[in-house]
């Protein structure tokens, strides 16, 4: 049997939601599935154990902030993240390209023509058609990221999942400058998956850190909102030859309209048998977008951004109409003074160590006093909230009720 390997196990018939498993050589990933964020090297204020109490089957780890803090010396010494984190379940790392861009934050300016440099108009960042260029955000050290030592860095923590090196193109952005970028990253997905295919024959970057197991590799899709860019994208990384195919640049400031529209005319031309993991998006309707569409994992670090600042997730019949400080649908800001006589759990419904326990005027006092218990509480309740709803998910598919349930959630009113 493959050491990694994509189990499709049931297809809806009303849509291209499917149920499938991932096999890797840290466990199986149960599909469709979110995979939590744990940037460096923590789902912060969680301990692995309770993760998997939690039904948590993977996080992603990001290259970017490993790479500069505690650095690859110490990945080494310990033998990779799975020993330094002590989780033995899957992991996935990003190849550092989304932060080393996101430093920039700005567009590409008008001159970038030929194969010049693109100077982006931010004195931390420089792309060119090697790599990127960029100062550290702790010390301003200069580090250049190419494909090759991308790939590198990630051998050498050992994650079952690695990211081919890409250029996230931002948004706004013109057809010509997109396609310029998407060009770059397919440039790209060819070095990383060259630089990956030497790099399982190098002893310092398999016994020596990861125990040999086998480290997956998926190709990045690029092309902003351009339906033309996104299809040719598609074509050309579904060409070669990766484990796993992820869809970038879906959640760099275009609208939820785009990123539909991005997945309706991606997903149909991806290979079957391969599993499908979209880059840095997880609120509640868009979980149900994706999944929809035959999207495998997705990341995302709102449920834990969330949870710190207050912001819980509930269903919608759980919110008072009164709390219009979130605009979303699937939230309360427990820190509004509405909640501070609320002896109700968080969520009715919800199982959690801390709905069981805990009242909402309890989470809301401990928010107002800043203690540090309501980090690890706050952040229990929606990591179990999204898993739950990823079980109910893949429950549905199974029974062919996955679009009855998709009505459940996102088209009930709030209570009043």
């Amino acid at each position: 049997m493959a050491p990694f390997r994509f189990e499709l196990l049931h297809q809806d018939k009303k849509s291209r939601a499917r149920l499938g498993r991932i096999h890797t050589p840290h466990g199986d990933i149960q599909t469709p599935a979110f995979v939590a964020v744990g940037t460096q090297g923590s789902v912060k204020s969680l301990t692995p154990d309770e993760l998997k109490d939690l039904g948590v089957d993977v996080f992603m780890v990001n290259t970017y902030h490993m790479y500069l803090r505690p650095g690859m010396d110490v990945m080494k010494k310990v033998g990779g993240l799975h020993a330094f984190m002590g989780w033995n379940k899957p992991i996935m790392t990003d190849s550092g390209g989304f932060q080393v861009f996101s430093l920039a934050r700005k567009k590409y300016l008008a001159s970038d023509t030929g194969n010049q440099s693109i100077k982006i108009d931010h004195p931390l960042v420089k792309i060119t058609e090697d790599g990127v260029e960029f100062r550290s955000h702790w010390d301003g050290s200069k580090h250049l990221f190419t494909p090759k030592f991308s790939m590198e860095l990630q051998w050498l923590m050992g994650a079952d999942i690695h990211i081919a090196f890409d250029d996230c193109t931002p948004y706004p952005v013109t057809f010509p400058q997109a396609k310029k970028s998407m060009e770059r990253t397919h440039r790209w997905a060819k070095e990383s998956l060259k630089a990956h295919r030497h790099l399982r024959g190098v002893k310092v970057f398999t016994s020596e850190v990861s125990g040999n197991h086998y480290q997956a590799l998926y190709g990045s899709i690029q092309g902003s909102i351009f339906e033309k860019l996104r299809k040719q994208s598609a074509k050309v990384i579904s060409g070669m030859d990766f484990d796993g195919i992820a869809i970038g640049g879906v959640s760099v400031g275009e609208g939820k309209k785009e990123m539909v529209q991005v997945l309706d005319w991606v997903t149909p031309l991806l290979p079957k048998d391969t599993p499908r993991h979209v880059l840095g998006v997880g609120e509640i309707d868009d979980i149900f977008e994706l999944v929809s569409r035959g999207i495998d994992t997705f990341d995302c670090v709102q449920p834990t951004r969330l949870a710190r600042m207050g912001r819980l997730l509930v269903g919608n019949k759980q919110i008072y109409k009164s709390d219009k400080s979130t605009n979303r649908k699937f939230e309360i800001d427990i820190t509004k003074k509405e909640y501070s006589k609320d002896t109700k759990p968080i969520d009715a419904a919800c199982m959690c160590y801390t709905c069981k326990h805990f009242s909402r005027a309890y989470v809301h006092h401990l928010f107002r006093v800043r203690e540090l218990l309501v980090y690890r509480l706050a952040t229990i309740h929606n990591i179990h909230f999204i898993n739950t709803l990823m079980e109910d998910i893949r429950s549905s598919i199974a029974d062919g009720t996955f679009l009855e349930l998709t009505r459940q959630y996102l088209y009930h009113k709030p209570r009043g």
